[in-house]
């Protein structure tokens, strides 16, 4: 039986809505980030929210939102294996921009998480793993919310490559928001090099995608994006931007 905290399943998305969200994004897809942020800011207010793990797209982001919205709630899945370095970022982030992104944890710690599976379940479940750790918390937390911002690329991988600018999330029950969806990763690097924009110091050693330390590693010229992730695996996706 689920917990009595447990969000209900999320609605389906009107027809209507659906046309909607079809129409806004293509009138935003040939708009600047940062226009598209506006409009998200203006349209859902304090109903709006963006989560974040501090790789450069949500670093851009959050660049961007620094001026155009800082009272959004911002948030990062805590899941207690993070490097040390991508927490520094924060601290990093919150002196440079004023925003204090919001650290949101699973029910357990890590020990208390790993004495009950018999040990660390990254190594044998990855997928439950990041379920328990990434999927019901955001879950938890999108329940609060009417959209949500990302820093998801078309270019980062094959599960990617359809994302549209706005669009419904029909795993969590909120308008999906990826301002940066068609921007290419040399974009944003050109960006937050211009503009000097905090970026975690991993990335300068051949980490291109950082999530918790146990499943990410550096990758070798010519891999892919996201080989990094969940090495020696199929998986390459924590669940966030699968729509099942």
């Amino acid at each position: 039986m689920p917990a009595a905290d447990t969000p209900p399943p999320p609605e389906p998305a009107s027809p209507a809505l659906l046309a909607a969200l079809a129409e806004e994004s293509q009138r935003l897809e040939t708009a600047e980030p940062a226009d598209v942020i506006r409009w998200a800011v203006s349209r859902y207010g304090d109903r709006l929210t963006m989560a974040t793990a501090f790789g450069p797209e949500g670093c851009l982001i959050l660049h961007w939102l620094a001026t155009i919205g800082p009272e959004t709630f911002v948030f990062n899945l805590e899941t207690g294996y993070q490097f040390q370095e991508t927490l520094t970022l924060r601290e990093q982030i919150r002196e440079r921009y004023g925003i204090t992104v919001s650290y949101e944890h699973p029910e357990t710690t890590v020990e208390e998480y790993e004495r009950t599976h018999g040990g660390p379940l990254y190594r044998t479940d990855p997928t439950r793993c990041c379920g328990d750790r990434k999927i019901a918390v955001i879950r938890r937390v999108l329940s609060r919310f009417d959209a949500w911002m990302s820093g998801i690329r078309r270019d980062q991988s094959a599960d990617r490559a359809v994302a549209p600018i706005v669009g419904w999330d029909k795993k969590f029950g909120v308008v999906k928001v990826s301002p940066l969806a068609n921007w290419t990763k040399a974009r944003v690097w050109d960006e937050i090099v211009r503009e000097k924009v905090p970026y975690n110091p991993l990335h300068d050693k051949g980490y291109v995608s950082i999530g918790c330390w146990p499943c990410t590693r550096a990758i070798a010229a010519g891999e892919d994006e996201r080989a990094g992730r969940w090495s020696g695996s199929a998986k390459t996706e924590c669940g966030l931007h699968l729509s099942d």
